[in-house]
């Protein structure tokens, strides 16, 4: 499981961007950048809809405020999936990535097998990356919403 000090690994992240499926180079992702990234187990799914995902839309003038260059969502889902899921909760300000075999979120040792979602899903998390090293990591309990939020984040920069 990646840890606090860590390198993120190398790996692959999709996003629909003008109808095209971009693959973004993790490594470029967060070179040079102070990023933070958030995972949840699905788009469109309750808590990650109503709580997760918006509060980071609502924060992210104020993490950009403290020097953040990208807010990156990802989950184990399809391109076009977290595209539609991001238009409809007004994320422009974050970018939207997917995981659609789960491959990164493997690599970041961060996996739970759920039945509800049909099988391997990404834990609910948060970090913050500095020039591809994580310097915060907040991993949830499962079935909780407790450390991986917006505020939890802001209160770290």
């Amino acid at each position: 499981m990646i840890t606090i000090n860590a390198t993120m690994p190398a790996g692959q992240l999709q996003e629909l961007k003008d109808g095209e499926v971009v693959n973004h180079d993790t490594t470029k992702l967060f070179a040079n950048k102070k990023v933070v990234m958030f995972a949840v187990p699905g788009a469109f799914t309750p808590t990650c809809s109503v709580a997760h995902l918006p509060g980071y839309v609502v924060s992210a003038d104020e993490l950009k405020a403290k020097g953040v260059d990208a807010i990156i969502c990802v989950s184990v889902n399809d391109a076009f999936v977290m595209a539609a899921w991001g238009k409809a909760q007004n994320a422009e300000n974050l970018m939207m990535l997917a995981d659609g075999d789960g491959s990164y979120t493997k690599a970041l040792g961060l996996t739970m097998d759920t039945a509800a979602f049909g099988g391997v899903r990404s834990q609910r998390y948060s970090m913050i990356i500095d020039n591809g090293v994580v310097t915060n990591l907040n991993i949830e309990k499962p079935k909780e919403f407790e450390v991986s939020n917006a505020e939890t984040i802001i209160n770290q920069l």
